[in-house]
């Protein structure tokens, strides 16, 4: 397995991340965002950070951009965690993507997305070859997605289920780890630890 990390600089931690993380939680997906929680493989504790939620042929994926960041380590012992957008709280149990059937995946995450992270693979583009985008695979894992608490969602990547819960307003522990959030802004944007 490959070991590819690279680290965010400070105007991604401390200026993009907390951005994007603080209009997502209010729920406002920015391209596809969603506030990914999963806990902590030695904590326990919930850890969270913005991501891109990919969706090709009615299925929805998360991709790594970065490599083998700590919320990738703790979605391995997991097996799954929540996708946040405003009061939406969907729980998943997460897949990873075996090399080999990465190539269409990360072409698909760059057409959408690599302006924001093309820096991250190594010059391989939207319009690079299967060889290409195989060479950089291990260095990036994906998690295919399956919701385990409404069905999954389908069309865009901004499409997201709904259930009671949500048509009829966040409930009393939402409100309540929304709040907790809000406080927390920094777990959202630092590197993910244990």
């Amino acid at each position: 397995m490959s070991t590819h990390v690279q680290k965010p600089g400070w105007f991604t931690v401390n200026i993009f991340n907390r951005a994007v993380a603080w209009l997502t939680r209010r729920g406002i997906s920015i391209w596809g965002s969603r506030v990914l929680a999963v806990r902590g493989r030695k904590s326990g504790t919930w850890r969270t950070t913005p991501v891109n939620l990919l969706t090709v042929d009615g299925r929805q994926y998360l991709v790594a951009p970065r490599g083998h960041v700590q919320w990738t380590h703790n979605m391995r012992a997991a097996g799954g965690g929540e996708l946040r957008l405003g009061a939406n709280v969907d729980t998943f149990t997460a897949t990873e993507v075996a090399d080999d059937d990465k190539p269409p995946l990360l072409r698909a995450y760059l057409k959408r997305w690599k302006a924001e992270v093309g820096a991250f693979f190594k010059g391989v583009g939207p319009n690079s070859s299967d060889e290409e985008l195989r060479r950089i695979a291990p260095d990036h894992p994906i998690f295919e997605v399956t919701y385990t608490n409404a069905p999954a969602p389908t069309g865009t990547a901004d499409a997201r289920s709904t259930n009671d819960a949500t048509a009829a307003g966040a409930t009393t522990a939402t409100k309540a780890t929304n709040a907790v959030n809000d406080v927390n802004d920094v777990n959202d944007v630092k590197d993910l630890k244990n």
